[in-house]
Order: structure tokens, then sequence, then C-alpha cells
């Protein structure tokens, strides 16, 4: 089913510059349109963007097992497609209640993987421990995965969907009435000298949204943080990772359990790897600060 809203965005390739002259631009415009999942066409793509989400991982998470949960409630949620209902899904943002479904061997896969990771942090083990339970806390899973290539002005409108979506689900009691939001992201690890080689590199693009009446046009850019350096060289893929975290009680970055290629379990990763270092992150939301915070994502990432 398409969703209610649709956006224009507008991909440019901008050299850093204002300024138009000796400097290559191209405009590409893209129809991104917001459809429910839909069990007929999306398994593949979104197990392919659940995949990236869980990165080294995935095979530890009973992927298949988790597509097929998230297609068996197709009414919350949403996919973006840019070539109508029959074409792969480069985004999805979706809810599973980890407490109706704490028996799927997805969800049960998924906390124990939690908990596991959260061992190095008491105080968000110990939470972690009591909200999964089975006490009257209901955890939604928040499973957020898109292209590196979309620009993070898609995600205000989607989780404005997912608001909406949520309360009529309720208001046909449904469970969906959350105590608490987990989110999922991932993140890269630089070190010092990766760091300078990339300030040293081919200026970065920005991302400059502008708007045109009922459309959206937004510039997409690289969702890697700008500004001051993090101070453990930890960067969150997702640009929204930085509000949600402002929001979160607990927020917990981790290595990942099965090695990259060019590692092993008992090696460091060598200064010379292909690749990026990639980790985990997971975010843990209470329920009444849910709304604020897909507000704010509204207020800073929404084109103007």
């Amino acid at each position: 089913m398409s969703k209610r809203k649709q956006s224009e965005a507008a991909t440019r390739a901008d050299d850093g510059n204002d300024s138009d002259s000796g400097s290559d631009v191209s405009l590409i415009d893209v129809d991104f349109d917001f459809f429910d999942p839909n069990p007929s066409v999306d398994y593949h793509a979104i197990k392919r963007l659940l995949a990236q989400l869980f990165q080294h991982d995935a095979d530890l998470l009973h992927l298949t097992e988790l597509t097929e949960l998230v297609l068996a409630q197709p009414t919350v949620g949403t996919t973006i497609k840019t070539d109508g209902i029959e074409s792969d899904p480069y985004a999805l943002l979706t809810v599973l209640n980890m407490h109706v479904h704490h028996e799927h061997p997805a969800i049960k896969a998924l906390a124990q993987y939690f908990l596991t990771k959260s061992s190095s942090s008491p105080d968000f083990h110990a939470t972690l421990t009591q909200l999964f339970s089975q006490s009257d806390a209901h955890v939604g899973l928040v499973l957020s995965e898109r292209l590196i290539n979309m620009p993070v002005q898609v995600v205000p409108p989607m989780y404005n969907m997912l608001v909406k979506e949520l309360q009529w689900a309720i208001d046909d009691a449904e469970p969906y009435t959350f105590t608490h939001y987990l989110f999922v992201s991932r993140t890269y690890h630089l070190s010092p000298e990766e760091e300078s080689a990339l300030m040293n590199a081919a200026p970065h693009s920005r991302a400059r949204p502008t708007s045109k009446k009922k459309r959206t046009h937004a510039h997409a850019a690289s969702d890697s943080t700008e500004g001051e350096r993090s101070p453990d060289g930890v960067y969150p893929f997702h640009v929204e990772d930085d509000v949600i975290r402002a929001a979160a009680s607990h927020t917990l970055d981790y290595a990942f359990t099965t090695p990259s290629p060019s590692t092993s379990a008992d090696e460091p990763r060598p200064k010379d790897a292909f690749g990026l270092d990639t980790r985990g992150r997971v975010m843990l939301v209470p329920a009444d600060g849910f709304q604020a915070l897909v507000s704010r994502l509204g207020e800073v990432y929404s084109a103007p």
C-alpha cells in the first residue's frame, strides 16, 4: 500500500564551494515514494538492509526469520522506493514488540545478543535484563536502515508515519504500547591517522536542503558526522544517531562478535586493513521521550 506522503529529492554532487566557478555540478531529481512493507516483493531487499545493519554478526541473528517478522506486520513500518511498488526498497523503518515476540527465534537471539554486548556496561546490562524479563515492560525494537546515498531528510517523514501507525494500531487494540524503544544502529571507528588522511582528502559535500511547495528537495550527502573529532574516534553512519543518543537513557557502542575478513578473533585490526572498522550501537529511549525525539528529528533534519 502506498503511503500518504511522497517527497522529491534532488541529489547533487558538489565541491563544497558555494561559488559555481570552476566546479562540475550534476543535479538528479528522484521521486521518493513511501510504502508499507510488502511481503510479496520486499523480502530479499529488506533482508539485505538488515544484513547491512548488523554487519559481520548478521549470520548470528536469524535474519530470515527477522525479515519474515517485519513483513508479518505490514501496517506498521515504512519502506522507501523510487520506481513503484514492485521495485526494491532503499530504506526501512519499523518497530517490533520484543515482549510479545520473546519466543520468536530472531527476537530471542537479539535479546541475548544485546545482553551479551551490554555486559561491559553494568547499569545498561541490568536495565536490559529487567526489560527482557517478561515483566510489564514492552520494548519496541526499532530497525532503521537505508542505502548510503539516501539523504537524512527522508528520516523525519518516516518517523512521523510510524507515530501515526502506532497510534492507529493501539486504537485497534494491537500490542504497540511500549515502555521503551531500543534503537539499533552502526558506527565506524577511525584512527587518528585515518582521520588525518580523510581531512586532507578531496573536499566533502554538504547537505543544503531547499524547498518548493509540497515537495522536499534534499541534497544527498554522506551521513558521516561533521565537526570536531569524536573523543574515541567512533562516528555514526547515520547522523540522526546524534539526536537519538541525546534522548537515550543508555547508549552502548560495541565491537562485532564476528571479526571482519581482514581481522581474526585474536588479533587487532591491522593498520593497512582494507575498508572501515565497523561496529554496532544500541540506544535505549524511554517511551515518554519518543514523541519529543520524533519532533526533534523533524526540526533538525527536515528540509525547510
